[in-house]
């Protein structure tokens, strides 16, 4: 799996492909897509959501550069993989997954992947989790058409935020560092297109 589709999307990191080889994927997807949990494609996890390809999750992990002692939060849980390896680099995970079935499937597969350090709460993410800021890294695990200045305010300076921004045909995966406390630098890494985040506003002419 590494070698055949994460290490052809520029994923050099040896520590993300370090836990790509131990953090077990097969196990965060549900039981009839098992035998698919290493295709390149979007896995179904029912709500309307579902579970970033491996090439994206990797690529989402390296970019975000998270560090040992770095406070990040997720926005959309799904399966908890992602969770599982943000908490295998953070010093804490704060995930907030909008589906209540959802977030009780991402704890339970946590639990069984010995995963201490991250919290999984059902709660709408658009609006982040503003009194458990400021964040190192935020997150997203989908796609939005804009990035909203609630999330962005939630960063420390020198934090950034990683996901991937836009509409079809074009998605762009994005960087987005809070340079100081009212300045934003975003870098455009790759292209993708991804699922959509559920609930976040349509474009409101915030501009970076």
């Amino acid at each position: 799996m590494i070698e055949q589709q994460i290490r052809p999307w520029d994923v050099a990191d040896s520590a993300v492909l370090g836990l790509l080889s131990t953090v077990k994927r097969e196990e965060f997807v549900p039981t009839s897509y098992k035998g698919m949990a290493f295709a390149d494609m979007a896995i179904p996890l029912g709500s309307g959501q579902a579970m970033l390809p491996p090439r994206v999750q990797a690529r989402l992990l390296q970019d975000a550069a998270v560090q040992t002692g770095d406070k990040v939060l997720e926005i959309g849980a799904g399966s908890g993989f992602m969770t599982a390896l943000l908490a295998n680099q953070a010093q804490r995970v704060i995930s907030l997954e909008l589906s209540a079935e959802l977030a009780d499937c991402a704890r339970a597969n946590l639990q069984r992947a010995g995963v201490r350090n991250a919290e999984i709460r059902q709660a709408d993410g658009a609006g982040g989790a503003p009194a458990d800021g400021p964040f190192d890294v935020i997150l997203l695990g989908g796609s939005v058409v804009e990035v909203p200045h609630t999330l962005l305010a939630q960063l420390k300076i020198g934090g950034r935020l990683v996901g991937i921004v836009g509409d079809e045909p074009i998605m762009h995966a994005c960087v987005i560092t809070r340079t100081s406390e009212n300045n934003f630098k975003t870098d455009e890494k790759w292209d993708d297109n991804a699922p959509r985040l559920q609930n976040f506003p349509q474009p409101s002419g915030f501009k970076f």
